[in-house]
C-alpha cells in the first residue's frame, strides 16, 4: 500500500481525479470501477471540470459500479445509477452503453449477479477500482462477517450501514435493506485500487485497514494482500506496516 495524506479535501479530490484521468489518458479504453456515496462526489466534480476544459475524453472508456440497492427504482434520486448520471456520466462524453451498474430490480437477482460477473470477466480486468470505506470497514457493500463472498452477490445491509445512509433519505424506513455488490474476489481482481478516505472520524477504521490483522470482520483489511493499492486521505493516520 502507498499512503498519501492531504491537508484539505479539495487537494485530495484533485489528486484522486488526476490519478483516474491519468489511467484513461494512458489507456483510452480503460475499464474503471466506480463508487458512490459522499466520498467520490468532489473528485467526480474535478473529473468533469477537466473534461469541460477539453483535456480528457471518455469516449472509449468503460465503467463498472461496485453496487446498487435492491428494489429501489433507477429513477429514484438515491439509486446508484441516478447518482452516477447526476454526478458524472451526464457531464462527460462516455457512451451510455459503456456504463454498467448492477440491476437491483432484476426479476432474478442471483442471475443478475452472475451476468454482472460475466461482463466483468469479458471486459476486464478493471484497470483502476475506486473505493471508499464504511465506518465498519465495509467496501462496496461487503459487510463485516465470518466469511465474505468472492463474486457479486445480494447482501443484507447491516443496521449501522443503513443508519449511515439514512442522511440520503427522508427516514431510515426508506433505506433499502438489501443491495447487490461486487464480492471481495471481484474487487481484488482490479489491477490497481484507489482507496479514498475522508474525515477524521474514519481514522480508526483506516488504521485498522492499514495496520490491523487481515480479517473478514474488517473487509477493507483484505486490501493489504493486493499488490497495488493507493490510499488517499485527509485523516491523521500512519502506515506502520513495512513490506
Amino acid at each position: 500500500m502507498i499512503l498519501h495524506k492531504f491537508k484539505t479535501q479539495a487537494d485530495l479530490d484533485r489528486a484522486a481525479a488526476d490519478l483516474i484521468i491519468s489511467v484513461v489518458r494512458s489507456k483510452t479504453n480503460a475499464v474503471l470501477g466506480m463508487a458512490t456515496g459522499g466520498t467520490p462526489v468532489g473528485l467526480y466534480k474535478e473529473i468533469v471540470k477537466t473534461y469541460q476544459q477539453g483535456l480528457i475524453s471518455f469516449k472509449e472508456a468503460r465503467t463498472f459500479n461496485l453496487d446498487e440497492y435492491v428494489g429501489l427504482p433507477v429513477t429514484h434520486p438515491e439509486s446508484y445509477r441516478a447518482f452516477m448520471q447526476r454526478n458524472l456520466f451526464d457531464h462527460i462524453d462516455i457512451k451510455p452503453e459503456n456504463t454498467h451498474v448492477p440491476n437491483g430490480n432484476a426479476p432474478d437477482i442471483d442471475a443478475e449477479c452472475r451476468r454482472y460477473d460475466e461482463m466483468l470477466y469479458q471486459q476486464g480486468p478493471v484497470d483502476l477500482q475506486l473505493l471508499g470505506i464504511g465506518h465498519n470497514g465495509h467496501i462496496g457493500f461487503n459487510e463485516p462477517d465470518t466469511e465474505l463472498s468472492r463474486f457479486t452477490y445480494k447482501v443484507t445491509l447491516k443496521e449501522d450501514t443503513r443508519e449511515a445512509n439514512k442522511r440520503f433519505f427522508n427516514s431510515l424506513d426508506e433505506v433499502p435493506t438489501h443491495a447487490v455488490t461486487m464480492g471481495m474476489g471481484t474487487i481484488m481482481q482490479a489491477k490497481m485500487i484507489l482507496l479514498v478516505v475522508k474525515g477524521q472520524e474514519k481514522a480508526e477504521i483506516l488504521d485498522r485497514t492499514l495496520n490491523g490483522p487481515i480479517t473478514t470482520q474488517v473487509p477493507a483489511s483484505l486490501l493489504q494482500t493486493h499488490p497495488r493499492v493507493i490510499v488517499m486521505t485527509d485523516c491523521d493516520v500512519q502506515y506502520k506496516v513495512s513490506h
